[in-house]
């Protein structure tokens, strides 16, 4: 039984989500988001993030990690801020040894859907679905961070990259 870790990273709002696989069906674990202030300290987000995923990781001992990539979008400085919180929850990840994929949107939605043009409530409600749930999973960051986890999760346990960008 593997269990996985996806993550959905953002300094308001990191999502995590946690699943097992055993080669053909799903279960799910928990999920939750982490979320930070915007009146606080960037420094002081950025280690609540941190301390917040090392107690998830600690409570769950997942095994393996799917994290989204960067996506890049017009607002340069945004996507700044995205890379410092995905920074200290990669260093969260190593400092535990966990191996990690990352993974663009479009590879996730194309792993949980079977096409990478898929709308999120769609994806959100196929989640919900693999996973046995009752209703989607919320809020939106930690659905997305199951579906990275399903992501994950299809590849074969060989494929894990570690990010050295």
């Amino acid at each position: 039984m593997r269990t996985v870790i996806g993550i959905d990273p953002g300094l308001a709002s990191t999502g995590w989500g946690v699943v097992r696989f055993d080669g053909s069906r799903f279960s799910h674990a928990g999920h939750g988001v982490i979320t930070t202030d915007s009146d606080t300290p960037l420094s002081n987000r950025l280690l609540k993030i941190h301390m917040e995923i090392r107690k998830v990781l600690m409570r769950f001992k997942p095994t393996e990690a799917g994290v989204e990539d960067l996506f890049f979008s017009k607002n340069v400085s945004s996507a700044m801020l995205v890379a410092q919180a995905r920074g200290v929850v990669l260093m969260g990840l190593a400092q535990k040894d966990i191996p990690v994929g990352c993974y663009s949107p479009q590879q996730v939605k194309q792993a949980v859907i079977g096409r990478g043009r898929a709308d999120k409530d769609q994806v959100q409600r196929l989640v919900s679905v693999v996973l046995g749930l009752t209703a989607v999973p919320h809020p939106d960051h930690a659905a997305d961070a199951l579906a990275i986890a399903i992501c994950h999760a299809n590849r074969s346990p060989e494929y894990v990259q570690q990010p050295d960008r």
